[in-house]
């Protein structure tokens, strides 16, 4: 399997209609740049579909995922440009799952 480091999810929307080289350039765009052995993630703007494009250290790799019934739960340009993902939270979010739940953005830290 290709070896993921990071996890990066963009939160403006992205149209799915974009190949390998647009996602590129918006990874670039967005993130500065695509750095080895790391995921960035994008969604439409429904959240119904994910691509994630993953940078093995030679090349890249784009992959597409939908969802039929449902929604990907994607947080909103206010919060940011980007988020990290752990991988438990990607597998959360990929199963459409609120991954925000997942992880240590989950702990309990006052009563």
């Amino acid at each position: 399997m290709i070896r993921i480091d990071a996890i990066w999810l963009a939160t403006e929307p992205m149209d799915m209609r974009a190949g390998t080289e647009t996602a590129l350039a918006r990874v670039i765009d967005v993130f500065g740049a695509a750095k080895p052995h790391c995921a960035y993630l994008f969604a439409n703007r429904r959240a119904t579909r994910m691509k994630v494009l993953v940078h093995d250290g030679v090349g890249v790799w784009l992959a597409a995922r939908r969802l039929h019934q449902g929604k990907f739960h994607w947080p909103g340009i206010r919060h940011g440009p980007q988020a990290e993902l752990d991988t438990e939270q990607l597998q959360a979010l990929v199963l459409g799952l609120p991954w925000q739940r997942v992880g240590s953005n989950a702990a309990i830290t006052m009563l």
